[in-house]
């Protein structure tokens, strides 16, 4: 017998079972995009060269090395063609590049691998047969070539999650707990009952409210498949009437799940929590680096088989609503990974949200268009461009395909009733004068662009009580405590005086009577007035948003990402009085792209993909190893100032690696530029673990107020 897999209690899988199971199991999932019978036979195919002699004698304990894949994609090409063969060539060590057609055996690349001589595994004729397959080609978006290569991406997505999936259950003995989740129009039910009598129909804010929801729940069932806009003023409820209209479109349209897209850890958390109180913890995954599922917590039987089912469903979202970052969505659609490619299946017929749509990264911005672009248009996606600042990208969609053209789900609200704020610019202000401002305050927040002006101004604080510095120099679960307790502050009528860059200016929940802001993108401005009067507790009059110009150091410092907005802003805004209104925002968003020009796709990720069109020849590995939303130049350094982090710091020092415990090592790390590595290993402080990770060797370098004490620009806050 031909075997695939042997169990840790010596349990043999035929090869031929193992191929039958993915191959239906892969059917099933490209159903939804017309490549069912196509995913069948790359799933029938996938493992045929485990056949050979060679193969056989490795499963059974020989120390050899045997190249399983490669013959599969030999044989797939015959009767499917290129794409399937990607699909397989790639399944365990990650899609290929296609190289070109004289590469040789040697190359590594799709076209060099099919020149290959592979063992002989003709046996698999005995149990299986090939043919060619039926499938519906997708509708063909600019030259063809990123259409095909997303194509080929999402059949790759279906064959490793089924082959992932299959060998689970094989090597489990039985299959995994997943957990039990409700279907979209159950929730949708569930949301429902949680609204009624949500707000105090006497105050007018509350009718506008009211009506933005009922506005959600009636276009989500009305309207159909496409591209949506949600433009809701900071205040008007936007996060629960995104997703009634997610619910409600999803039970209209039979589509299989919610995915939320949020830019920054600090809100993703948040969004969750709110998420999870309303329609249950069994049925909402946070999924993000930071996210902490750790088996060691004292758990009963319940919670540990639903925190086992998220773990499971982390890696291919297959639960109801599904919360994640921009990060590991986006980057996992320009994978060639198949541990981050095998959940992409699941964004065909789901609804996805993008709160916050404005910072989608400006560099990446064409590549993200055009795979927003496929998921609607050959997936049965809708999408959702969410936000209180509409970054005006309807003429990109609308080049791509005119019918992309977005549809406001809740047009004309009447914007003066969310005005809470006044805006004021005030001039040049020295780090000094700003601790100064300070004094003024008893509850004030100050934004700034980098972390190194941020720990600068906390450093000249003269208040002793209530002062807080946030910024990436931290770590996610001090940020998280300390957000905690700035919270509690303001709610109790404390002191409470914070500075802090840009992670809280989007979406975080927290409400200032005075904030100041360094000039900046218009959208960031605005997001930053959002944490001004944001219960309404104060006239507008007396809540004012002071935008200042900091030092020229500072503005001089900053990467080409952040400097283009700020110039954007001072060339469109004169007077900032009326910074937020609709017509500016529009015209900062189109001066702004038109000002960074050629930088919409700066990796040429688009036209790399699209000149594969006539010949399959796709840069899957290449592009996939440049695709870094938040950069490729940091590393991270765990901070053992905890019981907790002191455990996880053990446990990597012992050399344990999974992917739990990583991604909780994230829970207590900060992310360092190159520079600023090299310089605390230069000083002996740090602890190397892995290329990219080291443990805090000198602790008095981290700061209960300000966090690592390294030399810093920029203060970014998105994350992984």
């Amino acid at each position: 017998m031909y075997i695939a897999h042997i169990s840790e209690d010596g349990r043999e899988q035929p090869i031929a079972d193992h191929l039958k199971n993915v191959s239906v199991a892969a059917g099933k999932y490209a159903e939804s995009f017309g490549a069912k019978e196509l995913a069948e036979m790359i799933g029938m195919c996938h493992d045929i060269g485990k056949y050979s002699e060679k193969f056989q004698r490795r499963i059974r304990g020989e120390s050899i090395s045997v190249d399983h894949s490669t013959a599969g994609a030999k044989e797939i090409v015959k009767y499917c063609g290129l794409p399937a063969a990607y699909c397989i060539a790639g399944h365990h060590g990650g899609l290929p590049d296609g190289g070109g057609r004289f590469d040789p055996p040697s190359a590594g690349t799709l076209f060099g691998r099919l020149k290959k001589d592979v063992e002989e595994c003709g046996a698999f004729a005995s149990d299986i047969s090939l043919r060619g397959s039926a499938f519906s080609k997708p509708i063909i978006l600019g030259q063809g070539g990123f259409t095909m290569s997303f194509w080929i991406r999402m059949l790759f997505s279906c064959l490793v999650d089924a082959d992932f999936l299959d060998t689970e259950t094989f090597m489990r003995g039985s299959p995994a707990n997943r957990g039990i989740s409700a279907e979209p129009r159950e929730l949708l039910e569930v949301l429902k009952k949680h609204i009624e009598n949500r707000w105090d129909q006497e105050k007018r804010i509350n009718k506008i409210r009211g009506q933005i929801l009922n506005n959600c729940l009636a276009s989500g069932k009305n309207s159909p498949p496409g591209l949506f806009t949600l433009t809701v003023p900071t205040g008007g409820g936007k996060t629960i009437s995104s997703l009634a209209f997610a619910l409600s479109h999803a039970a209209e349209h039979n589509k299989k799940r919610i995915i939320y897209v949020i830019p920054y850890t600090s809100i993703i958390e948040q969004t969750a929590e709110v998420f999870r109180d309303i329609l249950g913890s069994e049925n909402v995954l946070e999924h993000h680096s930071n996210v902490d599922m750790d088996d060691d917590s004292d758990e009963n039987g319940a919670e540990r088989s639903l925190n086992e089912a998220k773990k499971l469903a982390s890696e291919n979202w297959d639960m109801p609503v599904i919360v994640t970052t921009a990060v590991q969505f986006f980057e996992s659609l320009f994978s060639n990974k198949p541990s981050q490619c095998r959940k992409l299946h699941n964004l065909a017929e789901s609804v996805i949200i993008f709160d916050e749509a404005q910072t989608i990264p400006i560099q990446y911005l064409h590549p993200c268009i055009r795979a927003i672009s496929e998921l609607v248009v050959n997936y049965g996606a809708a999408c959702v461009l969410c936000t209180a600042t509409q970054p005006a990208l309807g003429q990109l969609f609308e080049s791509i395909l005119p019918s992309l053209a977005p549809k406001e789900i809740s047009p004309d609200i009447p914007r003066e009733v969310f005005r809470r704020v006044r805006y004021e610019h005030i001039g040049h202000l020295s780090d000094d004068e700003l601790a100064k401002e300070f004094d003024k305050h008893k509850q004030v927040l100050c934004i700034v662009n980098s972390r190194r002006q941020a720990q600068s101004i906390f450093s000249k604080l003269s208040c002793v009580d209530g002062c807080f510095h946030l910024s990436t120099l931290m770590t996610p679960s001090h940020r998280k405590a300390k957000l905690n307790d700035i919270r509690s502050r303001l709610q109790h009528g404390q002191p409470c005086r914070v500075v802090a860059t840009s992670l809280i200016e989007a979406g975080v929940d927290v409400d200032f009577p005075a904030v100041y802001r360094a000039e900046a993108g218009l959208d960031s401005i605005i997001q930053a007035a959002g944490r001004c009067n944001r219960e309404g507790k104060y006239s507008a009059d007396e809540s004012v948003v002071r935008i200042f110009e900091p030092d020229s150091s500072y503005i001089s410092a900053l990467p080409a990402s952040m400097k283009r907005p700020l110039e954007a802003m001072q060339d469109i805004v004169h007077d900032f009085s009326c910074i937020d209104e609709p017509e500016l925002i529009e015209k900062y968003f189109k001066e702004l792209r038109l000002y960074t020009g050629e930088g919409l796709d700066v990796l040429d990720i688009v036209p790399r993909f699209e000149s594969g069109a006539r010949t399959a020849q796709f840069p899957f590995a290449a592009v996939s190893d440049a695709f870094h939303i938040i950069g490729s130049s940091t590393r991270s350094v765990l901070v053992p100032i905890n019981d907790d982090a002191q455990s996880v710091a053990k446990r990597l020092q012992s050399g344990e690696r999974n992917r739990q415990l990583m991604r909780r090592a994230s829970f207590f790390s900060v992310n360092v530029y190159e520079d600023q590595y090299k310089a605390l290993c230069a000083k002996g402080s740090l602890i190397s673990i892995e290329k990219d990770l080291a443990i805090l060797a000198d602790t008095s370098l981290y700061s209960d107020d300000t966090g690592l004490s390294v030399k810093e620009e920029t203060g970014i806050g998105i994350f992984v």
